[in-house]
């Protein structure tokens, strides 16, 4: 099966896609590892790995953290609209403040949706503070997470 990447035929593999699974589980895992767990040699694999990271399938290795084990005790989803002729100082504000974790920009009445990490409701207010003079904002405090970050269907 061939995918679309950026105009260009990346074609993936069953053992190409279970690479990718047995990576995402574990990104430390080492080659030989993944080898036998696809049945091939660590020269085939690595060079599988290689391929797929010249074509921009594997981006890089990245590891899992739990930011409750840092003290934060909640996370928060929270949309943003920036005032008018306000939309980059806002967009730099996003990147600036560490406590943001992830945020895209989005079609919609908010520019942006954000994943904030908070020690507390008052760290929640001080964040907010520094957003609020030039973008309104309506935050939803996360209970649970539902569906963690996933792979897309490699099929």
């Amino acid at each position: 099966m061939a995918v679309s990447l950026n105009n260009r035929d990346v074609g993936l593999d069953a053992v190409d896609r279970r690479l990718i699974t047995l990576l995402c589980a574990n990104a430390r895992a080492p080659v030989a590892e993944l080898a036998r767990a696809v049945g091939m040699s660590s020269p085939s694999v690595a060079d599988r790995l290689r391929r797929l990271e010249e074509s921009g399938v594997i981006r890089g290795y990245t590891v899992d953290i739990d930011p409750e084990a840092l003290g934060y005790a909640l996370q928060a989803i929270v949309r943003v609209r920036p005032m008018p002729g306000q939309l980059r100082h806002v967009e730099a504000l996003l990147k600036e403040i560490p406590e943001f974790i992830e945020c895209d920009k989005v079609t919609g009445e908010d520019c942006f949706v954000a994943r904030v990490v908070l020690r507390s409701i008052t760290h929640l207010d001080q964040i907010l503070d520094r957003v609020t003079e030039y973008a309104e904002t309506n935050t939803a405090i996360i209970k649970d997470a539902t569906l963690r970050r996933r792979l897309p269907p490699l099929a």
